[in-house]
């Protein structure tokens, strides 16, 4: 079979669905390669370098479209592109299959099976696939840098001889791929950045890069990720009014602003109002990620910046991927690469279109001239943590009282051990003669002063404490000397068998101690 990948027909479209390093890659699974003149010029691949992988050029987007087998692009076909549809092919590319009846309906009536890489289920087996984090990572990274030409001052906070330069303030809100990414670019960068996220998750998340998390002094139990599918869930109109009085509070102190907030199928929530805008200063940019779904700035144009009356740049482009042609390419046709992996399972290049896998069946919209969207919800769970519990802070009278409710336990444990034990011994001591009473007194005292102190020891120190303690109670070894000069052959040999293994319960036991210590040692 022959895979193909036409020259994208979007206007300021950049990216190519397929490299010539995927091509030796898919080459591998048993695929012919094919790919129109130019397609790749524009991400920075020659046809020249097709060529040398091993791809077929070809002139024209119909003869392509005639010849392959499967078609992998990067945006939603146009209408030109659905009529060259045929029977029996497979076409993987974005699809919008949501607001896409058109297309799905050409699909279905042409015969097409169709893959929406925007549809690949987030569970952990499709990372490798999912095209939409691929293009989200390059996204929330390329933001940042477009607010950093657009911001006339620097990230980073400097001690110069001419003054001194405060670090900027970045707030990012939405911590999902696109928003991690941009929060690990401004914090690389030296800004101070704060970040916000509807899902109490990616609290720790966030944490850990550096950044400051913005919590809200409002109580509600909020949809866990992984049960929306990785995705942020609508909220309350209490909490979103909560959410919005926050950010009318932290406006006029941020000088970037990156908002990445988005809902499957649905429009962009209106996060930053034109009062919030109107509070920052001049100077500030907002950098808006969901302007090709409305926008979460009011004031977002889609594909334009603009600059307000109080001197705000706005960025509403929707191409940032397409910014990076080179980078989102790679990327995207890595994830192509992997689903044709995945459909190719005897490298044989025959496709095995498996409507019984999790994620060829999410990621497919028509198969076999029928409309297979939406799909049922993936056997497997999408990947999110579930938040951690908080255990709530003990007043000090709190503290006070379980110290004593312990005490008064551990007291009553322990007595009640002594009376048992001297119940015991006092039982023993009627039928036993003096002689061996002397030594069994020594011997259980020795016990339980035993179990007190390794009781008491942490489990994590279990190890190096009965390595130093086996070294210790060898001792015993004074003992089978003492025996070794004894007239009987019996004896001799016992004594000699008792030294042996006490010598290794010494030895292994300041060994293994060591060993365990030169782990803590830097050199």
């Amino acid at each position: 079979m022959k895979i193909g990948t036409p020259k994208e027909v979007f206007e300021g479209e950049n990216r190519v669905g397929m490299t010539p390093e995927s091509a030796k890659q898919l080459q591998k699974l048993g695929y012919d390669c094919m790919i129109e003149t130019g397609a790749g010029a524009n991400a920075g691949f020659s046809d020249a370098l097709y060529n040398e992988a091993g791809v077929e050029v070809v002139k024209t987007a119909s003869a392509l479209w005639k010849g392959a087998d499967i078609v992998a692009k990067v945006r939603q076909p146009e209408a030109a592109e659905l009529k060259r549809l045929r029977e029996g092919q497979t076409l993987i590319s974005f699809f919008t299959p949501a607001a896409n009846d058109a297309g799905m309906d050409a699909a279905q009536k042409k015969g097409t099976n169709v893959i929406a890489m925007e549809m690949v289920p987030r569970i952990s087996r499709a990372q490798k696939m999912d095209a939409l984090s691929s293009m989200a990572n390059i996204a929330g990274y390329r933001a940042v840098i477009e607010a950093g030409n657009n911001f006339p001052r620097f990230f980073t906070g400097q001690i110069t001889a001419a003054g001194k330069v405060p670090p900027a303030k970045v707030l990012v809100v939405g911590a999902g791929v696109a928003g991690l990414a941009a929060i690990g670019t401004s914090t690389s960068l030296g800004a101070i950045t704060y970040a916000f996220d509807v899902r109490p998750e990616v609290a720790e998340q966030v944490e850990s890069m550096g950044a400051e998390f913005v919590f809200l002094d409002f109580e509600e139990e909020q949809a866990d990720g992984a049960a929306t599918g990785g995705y942020a869930a609508v909220s309350s109109p209490e909490f979103a009014a909560a959410q919005l009085a926050k950010f009318r509070e932290i406006a006029p102190d941020m000088d970037i602003v990156i908002t990445t907030a988005l809902i499957p199928n649905r429009e962009a929530p209106e996060l930053w109002t034109k009062d919030m805008v109107e509070s920052m200063k001049p100077g500030s940019v907002i950098v808006d990620l969901a302007a090709e779904k409305g926008g979460n700035c009011k004031l977002t144009v889609m594909d334009e910046k603009i600059v307000t009356d109080n001197g705000v740049t706005i960025i509403g482009y929707t191409d940032f991927p397409s910014r990076m042609a080179a980078q989102a390419s790679t990327l995207y046709a890595t994830n192509i690469r992997h689903m044709m992996t995945d459909l190719t399972p005897e490298k044989d290049g025959q496709i095995n279109h498996d409507m019984e896998d999790d994620v060829i069946r999410g990621a497919t919209v028509t198969f076999g001239k029928e409309i297979t969207f939406p799909p049922p919800p993936p056997k497997v769970q999408a990947i999110a943590a579930k938040p951690k519990e908080v255990i709530p802070e003990l007043t000090p009278e709190e503290k006070r009282a379980a110290e004593t409710a312990a005490f008064k336990a551990q007291t009553k444990q322990q007595v009640t051990l002594l009376t048992v034990g001297a119940v015991l011994l006092l039982g023993v001591g009627l039928v036993a003669p003096a002689s061996f009473m002397q030594h069994f007194i020594v011997f259980v005292l020795s016990v339980f002063v035993g179990f007190q102190v390794i009781w008491g020891v942490a489990h994590s120190l279990h190890t190096p404490l009965m390595a130093v303690t086996n070294a210790i109670s060898s001792i015993i070894i004074l003992g089978a000397l003492m025996q070794i000069g004894s007239g009987s052959s019996l004896v001799i040999l016992l004594a000699a068998v008792s030294i042996f293994m006490t010598g290794i319960n010494i030895f292994g036991g300041f060994l293994v101690t060591r060993r365990m210590l030169a782990m803590f040692q830097k050199s």
